[in-house]
C-alpha cells in the first residue's frame, strides 16, 4: 500500500478498478484547513487523464508493473509487431499502445514494453536513439553559429527542430523522453 503523500511522477497504483499513473502531483499546504495532494493521473490501460486531490493520508494498492525486453519487429496496417528476446515469440500491439515510442523506433530496434497481469499497455523507447534525416532544407554559408533552428524529417516520419548546419542524411542523436535533437552521432 502506498498514501498519496508518498506520490512521485511515474509511480502506479490501483483505483476504482483501474491501473493509474501519477502524471504530475503538488504538495498543498494551505494557511487555513487540512494539507491536500493535487495530481494529474492518467490510467495505464485507456489513456484517460484525471486531475484529482487526494488526502495524504489516503492508502492505495501499488500496482506492480512488469517490463519486457523486445525487439520491434514490423508494423501491418493498424498493429505493430514486437519480438520476446527470450523466446522468439511475436506480439501485436495497437498504435494507441505504441504511440508514444514508436516515432523514435525503426525495424530491429530493442525497446521496453510493460505489462500489468500479463496484459501490454506500453511500449517505451530507448533513451537516446539515433536516427537519419531524410529531408530538411538547406541552410547557408556562416548560419553555424545562430541559434535558430529549422524543422527536419527523420527517417520514421518523426519531425524535429535542428541547427540550420544540418542536412539531409545527416544521422542524429534524439532524446526520446522530450522529443528534441541533442548532436549529430
Amino acid at each position: 500500500m502506498i498514501t498519496a503523500g508518498d506520490f512521485r511522477n511515474g509511480m502506479t497504483f490501483e483505483m476504482d478498478n483501474g491501473v493509474w499513473t501519477v502524471v504530475d502531483f503538488q504538495h498543498v499546504k494551505p494557511g487555513k484547513g487540512a494539507a491536500f495532494v493535487r495530481t494529474k493521473i492518467k490510467n495505464i490501460m485507456s489513456g484517460a487523464v484525471l486531475e484529482r486531490t487526494f488526502n495524504p493520508s489516503d492508502k492505495m494498492p501499488k500496482a506492480h508493473i512488469e517490463t519486457k525486453e523486445m525487439q520491434y519487429m514490423y508494423n501491418d496496417d493498424d498493429l505493430y509487431y514486437f519480438m520476446d528476446l527470450e523466446n522468439y515469440e511475436q506480439m501485436g500491439l495497437t498504435l494507441e499502445q505504441v504511440e508514444d515510442a514508436i516515432k523514435f523506433v525503426k525495424e530491429n530496434t530493442n525497446v521496453t514494453v510493460r505489462f500489468f497481469k500479463g496484459a501490454a499497455f506500453s511500449v517505451a523507447a530507448p533513451n537516446f536513439v539515433e536516427l537519419e534525416v531524410t529531408s530538411t532544407e538547406p541552410g547557408f554559408k556562416g548560419d553555424t553559429a545562430s541559434t535558430t533552428f529549422k524543422p527536419a524529417e527523420l527517417e520514421t516520419g518523426f519531425s524535429v527542430q535542428v541547427p540550420l548546419f544540418i542536412e539531409t542524411g545527416d544521422v542524429l542523436r534524439i532524446d526520446t523522453r522530450t522529443g528534441e535533437y541533442m548532436s549529430r552521432a
